[in-house]
């Protein structure tokens, strides 16, 4: 045995511990670092920045089921990846980020990029530490990559200073390596399964809320087995789309308010009764409504609401457990029932309004028009990766998922700026994973800007670069939920610098996002009518080796159609 450095331990140990794919920004003290990644055959993807980085990272966390790791330098480098460990930490995604340090001798005295990283992501993170010397680098390591994973998955910090990653030790005094075990499955309370089938036997309008966690458990044989046998009416969370397929004639998605509303016993499975869900509470739902909460983390049971049943369990096993009760007791829905009745009759009667917006093809088009003659062009199942406001929101109900771990959004923290890491991530699963997939990155042009110009900066150059080819459609309506007609804009800019007077919401009209492709010698595309936006689709899908920009321009006050409730539950205090 010879001596080893601490790049290459550190390299190394990831390798062991099962990691693939290392997002980063190299600089000092990380250069070093980032060559050991791929000597050791580890996937490394150079981003152009740290944030954008970190949620490439938590999403290929999300959809491999191992955490990804995000690799950034010291001082700014680091805080750029805060952002994302806060919404891989909230939103409950794995991922590890390492950070290059001020070297230990410098630190108290203004050394380069002097940062306290470690406390600084210490609140956003399941464990923060810096391994103290090199032989501790793979205890540390796998102590990380574990608590990613264990319980509730999350976000994790490893600081490594710049002595210690070039240190050299003799390989014999590096303790042995231990290896993350299998995740250990958290089997329900048979008592709280029983008394949870008991109150969906009683029921008069039951209803199933199927969140992200189920998504994230692989637990989608199980849900749909359930849904199936019972007859039972369901609804997704935004990221829970697909566990049980959008088309599944179950899906009373389009009555989500009436559903929510009137449900008197509602079977919550790995989903979180936060603002996403209005909290669980009135005039959103029931007053009387008796919540079945079954989520992996005990201090997520009863945190809104006091549920009738709280169960801490893997959802795999509570539902394997809840359908053999059901079915033993020969329990089925009936959908001739006045439940059944109301909730068709509401989602007949909102399918119809949303129907005849998507018809409407006039210029400047709307939402639901894009989004239809989209849907009618997609390949099968493509992932969809999705922000901004009304294009999320309006794109998460006209846009279908049919599968799993398809849908990539803003998520519980609400996160701008997500669109191209999550993007470049779920291209490169597709390309090791399932080569004829597509990535489709829908994003409204406010959410675009954060990215390409703002958080994310030139991403696409990274896609250029790695070959990905991601579709990236831009939903342009010149605004930050919306914008302003053509004719006022152009008032504002003829009456000088317009910083009293162009409302906050305003962006330049009808910007040609699409020219940012001829920085790499290629083509975007411009589409201000369905046919040109179906031509744009079909030559986006036919380029297999590079990105592509669909720049739509929309009505500056296109808007989603109206609503029973605004789609924020306020606080009344």
């Amino acid at each position: 045995m010879g001596d080893i450095d601490g790049n290459t331990l550190l390299a190394r140990s990831l390798k062991e511990q099962g990691v693939e794919y290392v997002f980063g920004i190299v600089g000092f003290p990380v250069i070093e670092f980032g060559m050991a990644c791929q000597m050791e055959g580890l996937h490394y993807i150079g981003m152009r920045n740290e944030q954008a980085a970190c949620y490439a990272a938590q999403a290929i966390g999300y959809l491999t089921g191992k955490p990804g790791v995000c690799l950034a330098v010291s001082g700014p480098g680091f805080l750029h990846t805060v952002g994302g460990l806060a919404n891989a930490q909230i939103n409950c995604w794995p991922v590890l980020v390492i950070g290059g340090a001020v070297a230990q001798d410098h630190e108290g005295i203004g050394g380069f990029q002097e940062c306290n990283q470690v406390e600084l992501a210490r609140p956003y993170c399941k464990y923060s530490a810096r391994p103290p010397s090199v032989p501790l680098i793979p205890m540390h390591v796998e102590k990380a990559i574990r608590l990613t994973m264990y319980g509730r998955p999350g976000a994790a910090y490893l600081d490594l200073p710049a002595n210690i990653l070039s240190q050299r030790v003799l390989e014999e005094i590096v303790p042995a390596q231990y290896k993350v075990g299998p995740i250990p499955v958290i089997y329900p309370q048979p008592s709280l399964i029983e008394k949870a089938a008991n109150m969906l036997i009683q029921a008069k309008r039951p209803l199933v809320i199927v969140g992200k966690g189920a998504a994230y458990a692989r637990a989608e044989t199980e849900v749909t087995n359930l849904v199936n046998y019972t007859n039972l009416p369901f609804l997704a969370t935004p990221m829970g789309k697909g566990v049980v397929p959008d088309v599944h004639r179950n899906s009373i998605a389009p009555a989500r308010s009436l559903a929510l509303q009137q449900a008197d016993c509602i079977l919550l499975i790995g989903a979180r009764l936060n603002w996403i869900l209005h909290f669980g509470r009135p005039p959103r739902f029931s007053p009387d409504v008796k919540v079945i909460q079954i989520d992996i983390c005990a201090e997520e049971l009863n945190n809104s609401v006091n549920s009738a049943v709280a169960i801490q369990t893997d959802i795999k096993p509570a539902i394997l457990q809840l359908l053999q009760i059901l079915e033993s007791r020969k329990y089925v829905f009936d959908r001739k029932n006045d439940w059944w009745n109301q909730l068709n009759k509401k989602c007949s009667d909102n399918r119809s309004g949303a129907q005849a917006m998507a018809l409407d093809v006039s210029t400047p088009l709307n939402y639901y028009a894009v989004f239809h003659h989209l849907q009618q062009l997609f390949p099968q199942n493509p992932i969809i990766v999705s922000e901004g406001a009304n294009t999320m929101d309006i794109g998460r109900a006209v846009l279908t998922n049919n599968l799993p771990r398809h849908r990539l959004d803003a998520g519980t923290f609400g996160t701008m700026g997500v669109g191209p890491g999550f993007a470049i991530a779920a291209a490169l699963w597709c390309r090791h994973y399932a080569p004829n997939k597509r990535v489709i990155c829908v994003e409204g042009d406010s959410a675009f800007g954060f990215s390409a110009f703002g958080f994310s900066g030139m991403e696409i150059e990274t896609m250029v670069r790695y070959k990905l080819p991601i579709i990236i459609v831009i939903v342009n309506n010149s605004g930050i939920y919306g914008g302003v007609a053509k004719e006022v804009y152009s008032e504002f800019q003829e009456s000088g610098e317009g910083t009293r007077t162009v409302p906050p919401t305003t962006l330049a009209f009808s910007t040609r996002y699409e020219k940012m492709m001829e920085l790499f010698g290629k083509q975007g595309h411009f589409c201000e009518t369905i046919p040109e936006l179906q031509n744009a689709v079909k030559a986006a899908l036919s380029v297999e080796d590079s990105p592509s920009i669909i720049n739509i321009i929309i009505s500056p006050s296109a808007d989603r159609r109206p609503q029973t409730f605004a789609w924020l539950t306020e606080s009344k205090l």
